[in-house]
């Protein structure tokens, strides 16, 4: 399977730059994974969608402002993007300057308020870094660091919220679960009120999300790892919904790739966390998940690929070029679609 077959055309004026004024004024598209068939909605009117006895499993991770802007000794400016805590103030991150930036140098943050100095450089050019400070490492991140927002949106976010869910609560994700976005406190009451249960896992989303597949071969590529963890909570409401008849819907592909990791053959999944590398691209098997909310995807990302598997590479493809005919806004601060 190529990597190319996951190409669409997509004008650039069609990528979001800045989310709406409303969350749930964004459009959806309906997909049916069966006939092909699109529809075209706005996301207010998902719960006409949703039936008695469905469960969302949303991903409630919280996006670290892990971008930080600093100078170094020599007073130059240098910034640090955070991307996985290695424990006793060390973290693993990307740099800029890469060349001025070797082991050993230091990097200041607001007032001195944070050290950072790097420790070691890793094989792929990342940076193991040691961070001093005094206080509450979280709360120092909140007052210096800035939202880390993918490389295609190039425009200053003024509310640093709105790249976070309402529902958002574990701190450590370096991207936002971008079809989360949509929902308002408002929008979920209404979907609870109509007999939907509201499950929720975590996953961090990482950085290497963006990454591009670079092999030929779809089965090349090497899908990076992430944090997750299936609650028991959650787990009871999903067993039951299978149970019962019900779907099990997922908002976004970090909420399906977690239960997806953790699901038995029977569609069951059991609490657990740990960190997966699960790789779905079409010929996979959806063992838990029955339907999908989901953003618009880069060309020839994983996360086309994925939505491909459940919905079939033509299917997509289709959708996604009807999506560019009728001027929907595409990637993190886009509009929707449900894959049912």
């Amino acid at each position: 399977m190529k990597t190319s077959d996951f190409n669409y055309d997509l004008p650039q004026e069609l990528i979001a730059q800045t989310p709406l004024q409303r969350r749930d004024g964004s459009r959806l598209m309906t997909l049916n994974r069966s006939s092909g068939a699109v529809e075209h909605y706005h996301f207010y009117e998902l719960p006409s969608f949703l039936r008695e006895g469905d469960c969302l499993v949303l991903n409630n991770s919280r996006v670290l402002p892990a971008r930080l802007i600093g100078r170094r000794e020599t007073c130059g400016a240098a910034e640090v993007l955070l991307l996985t805590d290695r424990g006793e103030n060390v973290w693993e991150c990307l740099v800029r300057p890469g060349k001025k930036l070797r082991q050993g140098a230091e990097v200041f943050f607001g007032d001195g308020q944070l050290v950072a100095q790097v420790q070691e450089v890793l094989p792929d050019g990342n940076r193991l870094i040691h961070f001093r400070y005094e206080g509450i490492f979280l709360e120092i991140l909140e007052q210096l660091g800035k939202m880390p927002l993918p490389p295609y949106i190039k425009e200053e976010l003024q509310d640093g919220e709105r790249y976070q869910t309402v529902y958002s609560k574990v701190t450590g994700s370096a991207a936002a679960p971008t079809a989360g976005l949509h929902f308002t406190p408002e929008l979920l009451e209404k979907i609870q009120e109509e007999g939907v249960q509201l499950a929720y896992v975590t996953l961090h989303v990482g950085l290497g999300t963006f990454r591009p597949v670079k092999e030929d071969e779809v089965e090349a590529h090497d899908m990076h790892s992430e944090y997750c963890v299936i609650p028991t909570e959650t787990a009871d409401i999903i067993n039951e919904t299978k149970k019962r008849g019900g779907r099990v819907i997922c908002v976004g592909t970090t909420s399906c790739r977690t239960i997806e990791s953790f699901a038995k053959e029977d569609g069951t999944v059991v609490p657990q966390s740990g960190w997966t590398n699960i790789y779905i691209y079409p010929g996979y098997r959806f063992k838990c998940l029955d339907a999908l909310i989901t953003n618009f995807h880069l060309p020839e990302s994983t996360l086309i690929m994925l939505v491909s598997a459940l919905a079939g590479r033509e299917h997509t493809l289709a959708a996604y070029r009807e999506a560019v005919k009728e001027r929907y806004r595409f990637f993190s601060f886009g509009d929707a679609m449900l894959i049912e």
